[in-house]
């Protein structure tokens, strides 16, 4: 069996009313995210050290206990070792590790070690020296046959310097982490609230830094987490009540098409891509740090689909042809339609990259269709750009096909030659 040991016992430096467990990153406890990656480890049985148990602690045990670990509060040293046997996995955790779950992990699996410092770096980042050349870097895995030697020291002993020294007494394995990991903030010791809320943009922008595809949506949802991450993380606004506001301003948008305003509707309409990346970021951000299901709205899945239909909808109300006489009903909605299925399927024709990602984003078309709106000849303007999708699609399907006959068999050969030949 896995177990986890982390520590709630320091007082942040300068603060004697709190303690390093819980510091806030993200809206979430240091200890929160410790607990994270602990159950991502696969640890079946959870031990914090504290001396009072609080609500922060009910709130993680329900959490570890529906992931089915069991949960332990302990306050003294020797209580430790009846819940470690000799055969056990123990994962320690130091106080205020916050550390990337993907880097810590891959570190770990490796096997059992101390996971290590130069000495000079991990001393000016505030961890705990263990010779003369290496300083510990907060995070052990150890056999559980070195718990029982708690047993045999005093009390008043910190549990996690303690079982640092009978590590290195037993000559478990040091393992060096990266020092691009401290230099990018994916791997560091928080002492007290100014270096959490220093820490706290960097962590930010690491998990939002592979979100930027070049589009105009992409590109304001990562200014917008950026700016106001931090707030919404710390008011605990989950990211579908983000999506509930995307699907709302689709519906403002409507509105206002239905009350004439067909360019702010097609505004609205774009505007709320926005909305529903954010929402995106940061469910993204509970997976990847808190290695949690981020709650989704009911309607998330069908978002684009109800999006497109708007703009649509927008588009046939702007359209003049059903002022001409004599025109069937439903012409109007024709061109639109087309144009944003073309879209949809050009989008997974293009190969992946900076084109694919302008046409999927619906903020960049609901500008460009406001800015048609605004002129005399909405609907030839519709109509042109159906036409440019559809050579646009031809041409990237003859590019396609021709990279598949350069990659594919030659001389004539069709792609079940082996099967057919006689040869």
């Amino acid at each position: 069996m896995r177990v986890a040991l982390l520590s709630s016992l320091e007082g942040a430096a300068g603060e004697p009313q709190a303690l390093r467990g819980g510091l806030l990153v993200g809206g979430r406890s240091v200890l929160r995210h410790q607990l994270a990656l602990a159950l991502a480890f696969g640890c079946q049985r959870i031990v914090t050290l504290a001396e009072t148990l609080t609500g922060e602690l009910v709130a993680l045990q329900q959490i570890a206990e529906e992931r089915g670990a069991r949960f332990h509060v302990v306050a003294s040293t020797r209580a430790i070792v009846p819940l470690v046997a000799p055969e056990d996995e123990l994962l320690v955790l130091s106080d205020g590790l916050l550390a990337m779950p993907a880097d810590a992990l891959r570190l770990l699996e490796e096997g059992p070690a101390i996971l290590t410092l130069p000495v000079e770096t991990g001393l000016a980042a505030g961890f705990e020296r263990i010779d003369i050349n290496h300083a510990a870097a907060g995070a052990m895995r150890l056999p559980g046959r070195i718990v029982a030697g708690l047993g045999e020291l005093p009390s008043e002993w910190n549990p996690v310097s303690a079982l640092l020294r009978l590590a290195v007494q037993a000559r478990v394995t040091m393992r060096a982490v990266p020092g691009a990991l401290l230099d990018e903030g994916r791997w560091r010791l928080l002492r007290n609230e100014a270096e959490a809320q220093t820490a706290e943009p960097a962590w930010l922008r690491l998990h939002i830094a592979s979100d930027d595809d070049g589009a105009p949506s992409g590109w304001l949802a990562t200014i917008a987490v950026r700016l106001t991450g931090s707030a919404i993380l710390h008011a605990g606004t989950r990211p579908w009540v983000l999506m509930l506001a995307a699907l709302v301003a689709v519906l403002l948008g409507l509105g206002a098409g239905w009350f004439g305003w067909i360019g702010l509707g097609l505004l609205l309409a774009g505007v709320a891509t926005v909305a529903a990346r954010v929402s995106a970021l940061l469910a993204r951000i509970e997976r990847n740090a808190l290695l949690a299901r981020a709650g989704r709205f009911a309607l998330d899945g069908a978002f684009g689909w109800i999006q497109d239909a708007a703009i649509v909808t927008l588009c046939a109300w702007r359209s003049d042809i059903p002022k001409a006489p004599g025109i069937p009903w439903g012409l109007a909605w024709f061109a639109p339609l087309v144009l944003m299925l073309g879209l949809r399927l050009l989008g997974w024709v293009v190969p992946p990259g900076r084109v694919a990602a302008w046409l999927g984003d619906r903020l960049a078309v609901g500008a460009a269709l406001a800015f048609l709106s605004a002129t005399v000849s909405f609907d030839l303007g519709v109509r042109v750009v159906v036409v440019m999708l559809m050579a646009a699609g031809l041409a990237a399907a003859r590019k396609a096909r021709i990279g598949h006959s350069l990659d594919g068999p030659q001389d004539g050969q069709g792609p079940n030659h082996a099967l057919t030949s006689r040869a």
